[in-house]
């Protein structure tokens, strides 16, 4: 694969074969993002586990401190007080059975997260085949199945992320944009990591950060030592 001179030019700011400090690492990051557009910065954990298990399944929610820099819509199915509740919130879209059809038939996707109050999971399970190939599935682990619907939509909206294991064991989290600076996408990483941490299934056996690594939307992965991560 080719790639582009910013990319080969970006390549030589560093050693992609070194595993850097956090904050160096962020320092490099941030001066890879070279695109006109301003750049999200992605972090990828490769975790020392086995997600065909059960027990060792890696999943959960947090609030970055300085959000993500990204305006998410959020979806709520909730009915009666609870639905008044969601609007007053701020919700972009809030719902019920008449929502449904609209998602399946109409291919209506106008959201970016689904909070659901636990009365309407049957409601939200008739579209289990449209929403959970695409990740919108609400669940309790990440607290989108709640009576406090605005509590999750102030997260949400502050900078909560979902992060859980895919298929080959590995976590991939957006932390920020490349305008925030290395200081704040530092705290977010640090953020991130530590709920990752603590989310350690007690199965987890041996190493459990195998490795970490981030980059720029265009540019090249850095790699970071698991063992310079502060826990």
């Amino acid at each position: 694969m080719k790639h582009s001179k910013k990319y080969q030019d970006s390549v030589k700011l560093f050693s992609p074969q070194e595993a850097y400090e956090p904050s160096q690492a962020f320092k490099y990051v941030t001066q890879t993002a070279k695109a006109k557009f301003d750049e999200t910065i992605e972090m990828h954990a490769k975790l020392g586990v086995d997600s065909r298990h059960a027990d060792q399944q890696v999943r959960g929610a947090v609030v970055l401190p300085n959000g993500t820099g990204k305006k998410l819509r959020v979806l709520v199915f909730a009915k009666g007080d609870k639905a008044t509740e969601a609007e007053n919130a701020g919700a972009d879209y809030v719902g019920a059975d008449e929502l449904v059809p609209k998602i399946q038939n109409d291919n209506w996707f106008d959201f970016d997260i689904i909070v659901a109050t636990p009365d309407m999971m049957g409601v939200v399970g008739r579209l289990g085949k449209v929403l959970g190939p695409k990740g919108l599935m609400p669940n309790p682990k990440s607290g989108t199945v709640t009576m406090d619907v605005a509590r999750a939509i102030n997260d949400i909206k502050s900078g909560k992320i979902e992060y859980r294991l895919d298929k080959t064991n590995i976590i991939h989290c957006p932390i920020g944009k490349a305008s925030f600076g290395d200081e704040k996408l530092l705290e977010n990483f640090n953020a991130l990591l530590g709920a990752i941490i603590k989310a350690k299934p007690s199965a987890s056996k041996g190493t459990y950060l195998k490795s970490v690594t981030i980059s720029a939307t265009m540019g090249p992965g850095i790699k970071i030592n698991p063992q310079k991560i502060e826990a």
